[in-house]
């Protein structure tokens, strides 16, 4: 269900890029959240440096939500990046895997795998 891969790049590079990258395969950058700091605040420090962007391709979101308005629990699509074994870990929802367990058309589920496709090159970008 979750869907990761690691890259040799520093974790800060990837940080600094992904904007930069999300457009390039037709995502916005909404926003982030980083939990390091936000768990500090609140009386629950983490040692891991785990930072949530939430990223939106506009066009393939109002066509799920049109087509399944339930897959707003999946949206915007997430990825989590954080440093793990001295590599840095981009991690995210495989819609793939969501697509087989919902009750669906084959053309959303294609769509759907067309998405998750586009947000796969984003985390492939720093191979």
């Amino acid at each position: 269900m979750i869907y990761k891969i690691t890259t040799d790049k520093p974790l800060q590079m990837v940080k600094d890029e992904l904007a930069e990258h999300s457009k390039e395969s037709g995502f916005g950058l909404l926003g982030s959240y980083e939990f390091q700091k936000i768990l500090q605040t609140k009386g629950f420090p983490i040692e891991k440096d785990i930072t949530v962007y939430e990223l939106c391709n506009p066009h393939a979101a109002s066509e799920a939500l049109t087509a399944m308005p339930e897959i707003s629990v999946y949206l915007p699509c997430r990825l989590s990046l954080y440093e793990e074994n001295g590599k840095t870990v981009l991690a995210t929802i495989n819609i793939k895997d969501i697509m087989e367990s919902v009750d669906v058309d084959r053309d959303f589920k294609l769509q759907m795998t067309s998405v998750f496709e586009y947000l796969e090159s984003v985390m492939k970008s720093w191979h």
